[in-house]
């Protein structure tokens, strides 16, 4: 007897067109639409507002990710993919998806303006929009790593005079102790930043 409503995050445009948005995977993303939701949830308005609010939030989504390495399920016993040393999948989903391209190692900033790229290409924003962005380990990479994305998808956004309203650097959708990374970009306005800053505290989220 209890009302619910359902959203499927579709974050990832690797794994569909934006023609198709509703068939993406739902990747770190989801992470921005569960803090919009739970936020909106808790000033008491009814469902259907709270369903607008993180609907909204995630139709302002963009990420992508690559992956290094694969990670053990421990009933499995065995690595989920194989990936050779000297290389990097981009698109790769955090339970093994394949992605869109895979190719041999090359320097952080390179592989960054890729990335920056592909996720621009797909979500168009103009100068002064105001963004979130989340730069997520997969699980292996550390944090040491993490910022030096952070700083590159800083200087590509600021290029472009894209604010970056605040920025979230961890482990916020693992897959084991999977090497890689992935980029979030969280398109707000002044609700969904109000939402979206609103006070929290978790053992993996703390505004």
């Amino acid at each position: 007897g209890v009302k619910t409503k359902k959203i499927i995050v579709a974050d990832d445009i690797a794994s569909a067109s934006s023609e198709e948005k509703l068939k993406r995977r739902g990747i770190a993303g989801m992470i921005f639409v569960f803090k919009v939701a739970g936020a909106t949830a808790e000033t008491g308005v009814p469902l259907e507002k709270t369903f607008d609010t993180a609907s909204s939030a995630n139709n302002n989504i963009r990420t992508l990710g690559i992956a290094l390495s694969p990670c053990i399920l421990p009933e499995a016993g065995k690595p989920t993919f194989e990936i050779r040393d000297d290389e990097i999948e981009i698109g790769m989903g955090i339970h093994g998806e394949p992605g869109i391209k895979r190719e041999k190692l090359r320097s952080a900033d390179q592989l960054i303006d890729d990335l920056c790229k592909r996720i621009l290409d797909d979500f168009k924003l103009n100068a002064k929009d105001q963004v979130s962005v989340m730069i997520n380990s997969l699980g292996a990479t550390p944090l040491e790593e993490l910022y030096i994305v952070s700083k590159r998808v800083h200087e590509n956004f600021s290029k472009l005079k894209i604010e970056i309203t605040k920025s979230y650097v961890g482990r916020y959708a693992t897959s084991m102790e999977m090497a890689g990374m992935s980029i979030t970009i969280f398109k707000l306005d002044d609700e969904l930043n109000k939402y979206l800053s609103a006070p929290s505290e978790c053992p993996f989220w703390n505004n």
